[in-house]
């Protein structure tokens, strides 16, 4: 038997192991970084069914599939026939390929970025929740393959980090359908056990091996999807528990995080170039739900609605009655291009750069040759603002919760990089020391330890 803890993550994923020496090793899972982008790109959807039951490894398993999947696996045999794509080329890749296939060409193949944010969305029809467990077995299969390969053995059981919310309507059910996607999808990956931990639990798991003392700890990690918070009591005394919810007093979680810093820096600083805060010829403000739905690509309805034909309908009434046609013109070419993923991703960038600099150069010429911006750090801080005081919010609500304050306050996830963030954060709860852990494994590292001790 061999465990691991899995952080399958809205922006990264990453896995990890307990070596000989009792000690977490985090795998290096590509171009030797322990995290992959969390992205699928499929030379068409219909063939990401196929691969999931070619790589199911269980006999009853892998017929129960094809008894559920056989309309999608037909279709599948069919694309494969219209398109001729050969039995033995590559129709999936995982991970920073996926990025690279759809960036090469956005208009062909299909590509999704941060599948986990969908999969606690309300009102999803039963075929689209068997798509999302077939996108995030896929995903989970080509992983869990990678890690066994560096591994050299079968990775049999594993811990799945999860927030506290997936979203923010409808909790309850959104949660339990987000945790059934993720453990139909792990066992069909090849996990014959599959449990789940809170995701700051996880971080603070980690956290808590380097403490020498008693604290109460405030964990706030800010993920690509959400936010989430927890008050834990750790020590040396509490480590070694199997049973610790006597030792988490609090906690609080939505669904927000880097994704809609993201998308707020796009909506706010990169749409504008397309038309956005321009006018029209009565004189009346442009509409602008296209714009943001272009960029929220974090919402199945949000991209459903751009891709519509309503909306190509409105985009060239837009073009016929707007003072700057040359901007809806750009518009336009983004959405037929489908590159509002890429641009998406460019403000993504942005972020990360703005975490060392103060200003940052956006250069846009994969849509029109020359087209750049510059966006500063104030830009960001001011396009963030509302997202980011909901974030803080979360702070207050878990301490709310606890009934105390803490002693220190521990910070993980990627865009907790930002200066703008952690200033946020250390000025919400007054003089308290914040301290910063790896920002792309505390996670990944708590659910290994987590699974060795269940697990073991």
């Amino acid at each position: 038997m061999m465990f691991t803890g899995f952080d399958f993550g809205t922006s990264n994923c990453a896995m990890g192991v307990m070596d000989g020496h009792n000690s977490v090793r985090l795998l290096p899972l590509e171009d030797g970084k322990t995290f992959m982008p969390s992205a699928l790109y499929a030379l068409d959807r219909e063939l990401i069914c196929e691969q999931v039951g070619l790589n199911i490894q269980d006999a009853a398993l892998k017929e129960t599939y094809i008894g559920q999947r056989g309309g999608q696996l037909a279709r599948a045999r069919q694309v494969r026939r219209e398109e001729g794509f050969a039995p033995s080329e590559q129709s999936l890749y995982v991970g920073k390929a996926g990025f690279e296939q759809y960036l090469a060409d956005p208009r062909e193949g299909y590509f999704i970025k941060s599948p986990k944010s969908f999969l606690g969305a309300s009102g999803l029809r039963p075929e689209a929740v068997a798509f999302f467990e077939d996108i995030v077995t896929a995903m989970m299969q080509a992983i869990k393959q990678k890690a066994e390969a560096l591994t050299g053995q079968n990775i049999t059981h594993t811990v799945i980090g999860r927030p506290v919310n997936f979203q923010g309507l409808n909790s309850e059910l959104s949660n339990k359908q987000a945790l059934d996607i993720l453990r139909i999808a792990g066992q069909r990956a090849g996990f014959q056990h599959v449990e789940f931990l809170f995701e700051p639990i996880a971080a603070g798991l980690n956290f808590e091996a380097q403490l020498e003392n008693e604290k109460t700890v405030l964990v706030v990690d800010v993920g690509g999807g959400t936010t989430d918070c927890a008050m834990v009591r750790m020590g040396p005394a509490q480590r070694d528990k199997l049973e610790r919810s006597a030792d988490f007093l609090g906690h609080s979680g939505e669904r927000i995080g880097g994704n809609d810093l993201d998308i707020q820096l796009a909506g706010q600083h990169l749409m504008p170039l397309f038309g956005m805060q321009s006018s029209l010829k009565n004189g009346l403000h442009m509409p602008t739900k296209s714009f943001w739905d272009a960029v929220r690509t974090n919402d199945v309805g949000a991209q459903a609605l751009f891709y519509d034909k309503e909306t190509g309908f409105l985009l060239n009434q837009l073009l016929l009655d707007c003072s700057e046609p040359h901007l809806i013109k750009r518009f336009i070419k983004l959405r037929n291009d489908k590159q509002n993923y890429h641009l998406v991703r460019s403000a993504e960038q942005a972020k990360i750069a703005l975490s060392s600099t103060d200003l940052h150069n956006i250069d846009l010429a994969y849509i029109e040759a020359g087209l750049a911006t510059a966006v500063g750090r104030d830009d960001f801080a001011s396009a963030i603002e509302r997202p980011l005081q909901k974030m803080t919010d979360l702070m207050d609500e878990a301490v709310k919760q606890a009934g105390c304050l803490p002693d220190l306050i521990f910070i993980t996830g990627g865009s907790a990089q930002s200066p703008v963030l952690r200033q946020a954060i250390e000025q919400k709860l007054g003089k308290i020391p914040v301290l910063d852990g790896d920002h792309f494994g505390s996670v990944t590292a708590g659910l290994t330890r987590w699974a060795g001790r269940i697990f073991a």
